[in-house]
């Protein structure tokens, strides 16, 4: 594994356990479904500015033109983290009996299958040098 990817991983678990934390606690006043979403837009803008300082070279766009590419990328992962949480809460696990924590369960399981594919969105889209 490389320095950078690395840097990734601490940086993208550090934004992924605020987005736990967040979504727990909007669990206690909104929809499971609604609190992942919201979480992920939370861990989401943590996770940028993590990337910018500790992880990628800024692309020479501005942070504005980044953020705009981070949100792309993360449309893609937001999107499978989404499925896969409410997936495994509501379905498969109702299904197959598993009841504890099911939801922190699912959500984290969501949480971490993106992570290599949005590393290289990262790396190759949303911090990729002018060109």
């Amino acid at each position: 594994m490389t320095n950078e990817f690395l840097r990734f991983l601490v940086t993208g678990g550090t934004s992924a356990m605020l987005n736990l934390a967040s979504r727990w606690l909007l669990s206690h006043v909104v929809r499971f479904e609604i609190a992942v979403a919201v979480a992920y837009l939370i861990g989401m803008i943590t996770a940028y500015g993590l990337a910018r300082l500790f992880v990628f070279q800024p692309s020479g766009r501005g942070w504005a033109r980044e953020l705009l590419r981070f949100t792309a990328v993360n449309v893609v992962s937001g999107s499978l983290v989404w499925l896969i949480s409410v997936g495994l809460a509501r379905l498969l696990f109702p299904n197959i009996g598993f009841t504890w924590h099911s939801e922190d369960v699912a959500h984290a399981i969501g949480l971490l299958a993106p992570a290599v594919l949005s590393y290289f969105g990262h790396r190759m889209y949303t911090f990729a040098g002018k060109a």
